[in-house]
Formats: structure tokens, C-alpha cells, sequence
């Protein structure tokens, strides 16, 4: 979890905001498995994480000039990288979850004003 995500954790717990969310815990259980691949001759760097569910994702890095290049560092923010895609997919499935809740509970409200 990152500084950013720790203070805004923090700021969230001091509001009361207790709504469903995405967590920095829950996108970080959704990761299984991870693999980095340095393409030959270059400085690009790719991250492929692994879903729960089988879903991969992938971030990417590359130093602008190859005598900057390190590969633990491209491979954190490639890391960091596909990890944040996982936010937006993690938003994606908790609303669709949430709108799915309230389609029901407006359905069951229809049905028994049917009556």
C-alpha cells in the first residue's frame, strides 16, 4: 500500500465513510500471481498480474535513456502500473454489483404494489 493510499485511508476512517468501496486491501487480494518480462536489447519493462479470477492484467515501464535503466525499479512501476488498472476494474464490479441490488430491491417494491 502506498503513502497516497495510506492517508487517504486515513482520511476516509476519520470521515465515517462507511459505503461500499474498493479497498487497497481488496485490490490486492485479487493478485495471485505476477511475471516481468524485459524485452531484449531495450529498456522495456512489462508486468503481468494475475487475477483471481484468471483475468491479467499488465503495467509497463521504460527509461527514456538505457543508462538509467534498472530493473527493480522498472519493475516496481510496472507493477504499479497494472496494479492501478485493477482499481478501475474493481469500481466496475462493485458498482455493477450495487446497481444490481437496487434493480432487485425496485423490482420486489413493484411486485407487492402490484398486490
Amino acid at each position: 500500500m502506498s503513502r497516497d493510499e495510506i492517508a487517504i485511508e486515513r482520511v476516509v476512517e476519520e470521515r465515517g465513510l462507511k459505503a461500499p468501496r474498493v479497498t487497497p486491501q481488496r485490490v490486492d487480494a485479487q493478485i495471485v500471481a505476477e511475471q516481468y518480462y524485459v524485452f531484449p536489447g531495450t529498456t522495456l519493462t512489462v508486468c503481468a498480474l494475475t487475477l483471481a479470477n484468471g483475468f491479467v492484467v499488465t503495467g509497463e515501464s521504460a527509461a527514456a535513456s538505457p543508462e538509467n535503466f534498472d530493473e527493480p525499479l522498472g519493475q516496481k512501476i510496472a507493477r504499479d502500473n497494472a496494479r492501478a488498472k485493477i482499481w478501475a476494474l474493481e469500481g466496475y464490479l462493485l458498482r455493477s454489483g450495487l446497481a444490481a441490488v437496487r434493480q432487485t430491491a425496485h423490482e420486489a417494491e413493484c411486485r407487492s404494489g402490484v398486490d
